[in-house]
């Protein structure tokens, strides 16, 4: 059977989350997404540059390859933080670093890569980007006669189960464990997808849900972890 995936995405709950700290999280994460918008847009200039480098040498320049991984981190951390699953209340870092935030990933860095298949990976990921769609937030614009551009949104399952999740500690006490598991699981999911398109590893995304907060080491360990669940 074939190792784990080269992208790593774990996370540990805080048992002492708010119950009531998420209904403004969403206030609270406009810092980090102001500054994401920042730091996502050179992550674009960085692909570009990482396309052509792998095309004609076969491999990930190390310095861009460390910021795009930091850029994934980044992102997680405060999904992790806010609608990607509400699991903790301590404020995400300011910082591209690996840092002992309860939201952890890491990418193992390919030494090698195929020149060819970056011409591909667009196409090859469609299945995969289809089902990431339904995943996450989606947002729609159309033009209309009477008032010009008008835009809405539809929420995705991540957010919408994280909400559940929070609703139920609201009134509980308890953050659902199997509903976390879950979470980690769509997450990963996700984030496994995006290192794929961001040029980050030749290894094809899999259509397995790997479940709980530890990433399995082997897909054996997946559907070990889920058989010994209670």
């Amino acid at each position: 059977m074939s190792s784990a995936y080269p992208l790593r995405v774990e996370g540990k709950l805080d048992p002492t989350t708010s119950r009531w700290l998420w209904i403004i999280k969403w206030l609270l994460v406009l810092p980090h997404g102001l500054v994401l918008i920042f730091v996502c847009l050179c992550s674009v200039l960085t692909w570009v540059v990482a396309f052509f480098a792998i095309l004609f040498t076969g491999r990930y320049p190390r310095g861009l390859f460390d910021y795009n991984v930091g850029v994934l981190r980044w992102s997680w951390r405060v999904s992790f933080y806010s609608s990607g699953a509400f699991a903790t209340d301590e404020y995400p870092p300011f910082t591209l670093e690996y840092t002992n935030y309860p939201a952890r990933l890491e990418v193992a860095y390919p030494e090698h890569l195929n020149r060819w298949l970056v011409l591909v990976k667009w196409l090859l990921a469609v299945p995969h980007l289809i089902i990431v769609a339904l995943l996450v937030d989606v947002t729609v614009s159309s033009s209309t006669q009477q008032n010009g551009w008008a835009s809405w949104g539809t929420w995705g399952l991540i957010s919408i189960l994280a909400l559940v999740a929070v609703v139920m500690l609201a009134f509980s006490g308890t953050y659902p464990r199997g509903l976390f598991d879950l979470l980690m699981g769509l997450n990963r999911w996700v984030y496994r997808v995006w290192a794929y398109m961001m040029l980050m590893t030749d290894e094809y995304p899999p259509f397995r849900l790997d479940r709980g907060g530890a990433e399995p080491t082997t897909p054996q360990d997946s559907q070990r972890a889920l058989q010994d669940r209670p």
